[in-house]
């Protein structure tokens, strides 16, 4: 994969993160993308979503999903921190 490929899902990956932003950050939370690499996304959650016990379903069922949806190229995400 090129450096100009890898920009492109780079951008695409964070205009991702924009679609599911808004609905974190209503509840004191945000994302932020850290990484990507051989297909492979790193995110950090941040804010109440650091704490909240909803985690792991905000991460697979929002961000993870939003992301593997946005760009087909992404073989999977993981929470960092």
């Amino acid at each position: 994969m090129s450096v100009a490929d890898t920009s492109n899902i780079i951008l695409q990956i964070e205009e991702a993160l924009k679609e599911i932003r808004p609905f974190l950050l209503e509840d004191g939370g945000d994302v932020e993308f850290k990484d990507f690499t051989d297909g492979v996304v790193k995110v950090e959650l941040k804010g109440a979503c650091r704490t909240c016990s909803m985690r792991k379903m905000t991460f697979h069922n929002g961000v993870e999903e939003t992301i593997k949806k946005a760009v087909p190229q992404v073989k999977e995400v993981l929470s960092v921190d």
